[in-house]
């Protein structure tokens, strides 16, 4: 019987890892990035005029 027990922790462990990384994985359709890259796009412009002037 200890040793089913053993031979179920790796079974749950890659149960888990597998909806893990399903969840993780998962398309975020809310998410946008347009503001993070305006931002980013404001944020490059400024760089580039200070090291010009």
């Amino acid at each position: 019987m200890a040793a089913l027990a053993w031979l179920l922790i790796p079974l749950f462990a890659a149960v888990g890892a597998g909806v893990w990384g399903s969840w993780a994985g998962r398309n975020r359709k809310s998410v946008e990035d347009g503001t993070e890259l305006a931002g980013y796009t404001r944020f490059r412009e400024a760089m580039e005029k200070s090291s010009r002037g």
